[in-house]
């Protein structure tokens, strides 16, 4: 079981990719495609070109963990459509995505503010 927290960073692919790519190839396109440090402890989220698969990839200071969802039937709907290569997701926003539901209906405060006295 993954432990999905507000201080994880959660950056998601918009493009599909080959899903043949292991950990040291989601890594190398971490790096190379999006200039991100794949050891940063981030979590980084592919999807497959059919949309019924998602993976993440996860490193925890002693190695990577590579999780992989596919769907018994259909594709995730809710996919997000931007031109951009990667956007950024709360961590709520993963929890929704992972159970196939619409993240961009999340209405959530920030998980950090300011307390006044």
């Amino acid at each position: 079981m993954l432990s999905i927290t507000p201080k994880h960073k959660v950056y998601l692919a918009v493009q599909a990719i080959d899903f043949r790519c292991g950990i040291d190839g989601l890594s190398a396109l971490c790096h190379k495609n999006f200039a991100m440090d794949p050891f940063s402890g981030h979590y980084f989220i592919f999807r497959n070109r059919r949309a019924s698969a998602i993976k993440i990839l996860i490193f925890d200071s002693q190695g990577f963990w590579l999780c992989q969802k596919r769907l018994s039937k259909g594709t995730f709907r809710h996919w997000p459509k931007t031109s951009a290569s990667v956007i950024m997701f709360s961590s709520t926003q993963l929890q929704v995505l992972l159970q196939n539901g619409n993240p961009a209906a999340v209405n959530t405060e920030p998980p950090w503010r300011l307390i006044s006295d």
